[in-house]
Formats: C-alpha cells, sequence, structure tokens
C-alpha cells in the first residue's frame, strides 16, 4: 500500500476509533506531500459503498457520547458489539471514563491539597486483563496500542514497550501509539534498538522523542531527512521549531513558529511554545497581538490559556497569570507548560510551597522535562536550603549536560557550603563553562579562586571576563569588579603601567567606582613619588 493510501485510511480508521489525534496527525502528512503525489489516481481509495448494520448504528451512537465525554454510556451502547472498531472504542472509552474519575479524585482532596497516595485509574487492572486475553495471537495495531497504554499508566514499561513496539509494527500510521511509545523509552539508543518498522511514523518519533529528551542536535538531524519527502509537513516544521527553541536559537525557532502562522493564522496548536519566545525576547506588542487573536479563535483552549497567561505575567501581573495556567490546568490536567509556567508565577508572588507543589506536578507529567526539575531547585535555594536545591539541581543537569544553567546553578549551591566545597563548585563553573553564553561560570570561577586567595587564577578569569564583555560590547558590574582587582594584582606585582590602565578603565563607571578609581590612582601616584597633579572631580566642591 502506497503512503498516500494507508495515509487516508488511517485518518478514517483512527477517526471511527475516538484517537482524535491520529487521525489529524494522518490528515497533517497527506497535506505535507507534494501535491502531484496526493492527486486522484491508483492512491485514492476506491470509492465503496459501505454495508450498514444495526452494529453499526450503535456505533454511531456511542461515538456521539464519547464525543461529549459520557464515557460511560459509550461503552455500555458497545458492551455486546463485537467488530474490531467497536472493542477498540469501547475498551478505550472505559480507560478515558477511569483517567476522567482520577482526576476528579485528585481535584476532590481535601481543602485542595494534593492526597498523600496519588489517585490511579480503576479500570487498568480490569482493561488489561481483557487486552491481554484479545491481543493474544492477535494483530489488531489499535488493541496492542491500548494494551501497551494500559501497561504504561500501569508502571509496567517492560510490558509496555512490547505492546507498543507491535503495535507500530501492525498499524504503524497510528500516531498515538508512536507518541505512547516515546513515553516508554528511556533515550535514544533504547528506541533504536527496539526494531521499528521502516516507516515515515519511524523518523518522525525518533525526532519527536529526540526534542523531548532535549537532543535537538539529534532531532534536526532526523527531520532534515524528512524534509524532501514532506516538504510541507506542519509536524515537521512545529518540531524543527520546537528544537531550536530548546537550543535556545529563539530567533530561528520564533521564524518556524510565523511561518506556521502564515499558512494557517487561526492557528492554536504549539504556540503557547511561540509564546515562551515571545515572553524571552520581551516582545510585548508580538505577545499581546498573539492572545488577542488565539482568545478570539477559541477561548478556552488550553494553549490560548498559556498563552494570556504569558502576556499578563510580562506585564507584571503574576496573579492574573497564575489565574490563566490554573484555566488551562483545569482543561488538561496532563498540560506539563502550564504546571512549570504556574510554578514561576508563585515564586514571583513569593509563596514558594504553592511553587514546590506546581514544579512536582509537572515533574508526575514528565520526568524527563528538565525545566521543572530547575525550578525546584531555583525556589529551594530561594528559602535557603542548598542542599535539597543540590539534588534537584542534579536531576536537571543529568537531563540537560550542556546547560551551562544548571552547572552554575548546583556550583552556587556548593558555594553555600563554604570553603570546603569551594573545590566542588570550581569544577561544577568548569563544567559550565564551554557551554556558557552569557559568561556567569567565568564571573564565579574569578570569584572563588580571589576567596580561596589564589591570585594568579583568579586574574587569569577576570581578564577572561573583561575580554569576553570587550568583544561582545558590554559593560556592567562584572567589569567593575575585574578592573579593581586586576588593579590591585598589578600594583602589588609592582606593574604601575597596567594598574594605571585598570584604574583609568574605571573612570568611565558608575560614580562610585570613579571615586574608587580616583582615589586608588591618587594613593598609587603618591606611593610613586609622582608629581602628576591628582584627577580632579567632575564638579567643583560646593562652597
Amino acid at each position: 500500500m502506497s503512503i498516500v493510501r494507508e495515509l487516508r485510511q488511517a485518518v478514517v480508521d483512527c477517526n471511527a476509533r475516538g484517537l482524535m489525534e491520529s487521525s489529524r496527525w494522518a490528515a497533517q502528512q497527506l497535506a505535507g506531500l507534494p501535491e502531484e503525489e496526493t492527486g486522484t489516481g491508483e492512491a485514492s481509495l476506491e470509492p465503496v459503498q459501505p454495508v450498514w448494520s444495526r452494529e453499526d448504528d450503535r456505533h454511531a451512537l456511542a461515538r456521539c457520547h464519547f464525543d461529549v465525554k459520557e464515557y460511560r454510556s459509550a461503552a455500555h451502547v458497545l458492551s455486546d458489539c463485537t467488530s474490531p472498531k467497536s472493542t477498540f472504542l469501547r475498551l478505550y472509552s472505559l480507560y478515558l471514563a477511569g483517567e476522567k474519575r482520577k482526576e476528579e479524585e485528585r481535584a476532590e482532596a481535601a481543602g485542595g491539597r494534593p492526597p498523600r497516595v496519588s489517585p490511579q485509574n480503576a479500570e487498568l487492572e480490569g482493561l488489561e486483563a481483557e487486552l491481554s486475553r484479545l491481543c493474544a495471537g492477535s494483530a489488531d495495531g489499535f488493541l496492542l496500542y491500548l494494551l501497551g497504554l494500559v501497561r504504561l499508566d500501569g508502571a509496567s514499561l517492560d510490558g509496555a514497550r512490547q505492546a507498543l513496539v507491535a503495535a507500530v509494527r501492525a498499524y504503524p500510521a497510528n500516531w498515538c501509539a508512536w507518541k505512547a511509545l516515546q513515553r516508554a523509552c528511556p533515550d535514544l539508543p533504547a528506541a533504536l534498538a527496539l526494531g521499528l518498522p521502516e516507516h515515515p511514523a519511524r523518523a518522525f518519533f525518533l525526532a519527536s522523542l529526540a526534542v523531548d529528551l532535549h537532543d535537538s542536535g539529534e532531532a534536526l538531524g532526523w527531520l532534515e531527512e524528512l524534509a524532501p519527502r514532506f516538504p510541507a509537513s506542519d509536524v515537521l516544521v512545529q518540531l524543527a521549531a520546537e528544537a531550536h527553541y530548546n537550543l535556545q536559537n529563539f530567533d530561528e525557532a520564533q521564524a518556524l513558529f510565523e511561518d506556521l502562522l502564515a499558512r494557517d493564522p487561526h492557528r492554536l496548536e504549539g504556540m503557547d511554545v511561540y509564546s515562551n519566545i515571545l515572553y524571552v525576547k520581551e516582545e510585548s506588542a508580538a505577545l499581546s497581538h498573539l492572545a488577542h487573536s488565539t482568545a478570539l479563535n477559541d477561548k478556552y483552549r488550553t494553549e490560548t490559556c498559556c498563552i494570556i497567561g504569558n502576556y499578563h505575567s510580562l506585564k507584571g501581573q503574576h496573579e492574573r497569570a497564575a489565574q490563566y495556567f490554573r484555566r488551562a490546568l483545569k482543561l488538561n490536567p496532563n498540560c506539563l507548560s502550564a504546571w512549570t509556567l504556574m510554578g514561576h508565577e508563585y515564586v514571583e508572588l513569593k509563596n514558594p510551597p504553592a511553587a514546590i507543589e506546581a514544579y512536582r506536578r509537572a515533574v508526575d507529567v514528565n520526568p524527563r522535562d528538565y525545566r521543572a526539575w530547575y525550578g525546584l531547585g531555583q525556589t529551594y535555594e530561594l528559602v535557603d536550603m542548598p542542599y535539597h536545591a543540590l539534588y534537584y539541581f542534579k536531576r536537571a543537569v543529568f537531563l540537560r549536560p550542556r546547560d551551562a544553567r544548571m552547572w552554575n546553578a548546583m556550583g552556587h549551591c556548593f558555594q553555600a557550603g563554604g570553603e570546603a566545597e569551594y573545590g566542588l563548585a570550581i569544577r561544577c563553573h568548569m563544567r559550565a563553562l564551554p557551554h556558557d553564553k552569557e559568561g556567569v561560570s567565568l564571573h564565579e570561577l574569578a570569584k572563588l579562586h580571589a576567596r580561596l586567595g589564589q591570585r594568579a587564577q583568579a586574574a587569569h578569569y577576570h581578564r577572561l571576563v573583561l575580554e569576553r564583555m570587550d568583544a561582545e560590547g558590554l559593560e556592567g558590574q562584572d567589569a567593575v569588579e575585574a578592573l579593581t582587582y586586576l588593579a590591585d594584582c598589578y600594583e602589588a606585582e609592582g606593574d604601575t603601567t597596567a594598574a594605571e590602565a585598570c584604574l583609568t578603565r574605571l573612570l568611565e563607571y558608575g560614580a562610585h567606582s570613579k571615586e574608587s578609581a580616583r582615589s586608588a590612582m591618587d594613593q598609587l601616584r603618591c606611593a610613586l613619588g609622582s608629581a602628576a597633579t591628582p584627577v580632579r572631580p567632575d564638579t567643583p566642591p560646593s562652597r
């Protein structure tokens, strides 16, 4: 079967089973194929008039219940139906009914606090037993997918992987099965060792997994391979945009998201990530326009609430921002970005317990997202618990080993332990050094060596601080501290020319630095017996 016929059939099959994400994915990939490949002809499905049966009537009624989230009614209507699509819809409805009840129990926790034991889907045990029986010797890719999903939620990762690999082999165009398999794969090598089918969906899966693991370079490599085959795929463009966002290539990511908006001005999928970029770049006008347009489009979508929350946060309205993130979580309790962003807002509102709870919920949703671990570390650091913070920063650095922020944060925690742990702090900042675009690690290394009395090493890093700032045309307190320290070093070494050069540069900075530099310059000249006139102040003394 050609890829066009397969994708068209997937749109029909997945839609009949209530797998709307898979149905949309297949339709998006059809739209992403070259026009000449999707024209009418042999690639089209043959127009066959279906024979409508009594079971089809019941399936249609069940789909109506399913679409309005009356999952138990849907399952009840299909209780005697035996066709593959009806069997799947019945069992999937029971699964979603259990998920719905689980979230209700969480929301009903006393005093709004989370229960000590996290609620579980009560349907999992019965579903696994029935699905295991139905899937024994069966090649129904949809039932195998549901079995894998049930096992995944039951923390049976090996069994889940086995079922999900069988599911994607039996029906490769079911994107939901690939996404579930993504949750079961700890890393890319483990995924590559699974013996996945040679299918375009495999490359999309590997790219999506790489983005999820923040291995964005690998993700972009897979996407480059797919681009000639799917030149107009929105899925491909969004994955590339998210990969660039993870790499902090904000300009490239912004351009790709704007390309998606040019194709569909009413698009909502992925626009919450786009709003994060606008927030980081402080493009308030663009973020305001995005918030307004998405609110007009669909006010009660999770993405819309996150976008509006970001807009209020950028304006400093943190309570309003938290309100919109809470609204997003009512719509989708598993929205990772909403939990993380709400944690950020509670930090701004000086409510550490609420921030910690939000970040922990984000970790529950996706333990592989470094932002929540990093947020937990920052929050514990704010409440002066550096060793608790260190644990969470270690989890974050495991997920982002090439992110300087994680290593620098660990270094700060070790600094809190006093001089005995300065060596560990130095090691952390050294690990940050090759990836540090902000120069934080250079400044910290200079300070630590100075505290340890290692003047040569401290002077070396202070010089590097100045070189970086001069190369980038920057000014600031780091330069003031570097020049002050180097002036003292040069004076101690007897290099008065270099010391005077540093002090002269200090005169270019703020009033306090100027006065300190003038005083040091006068002392230096007096020590040398210089007859030079002392540096005059900018304003005459008061009369």
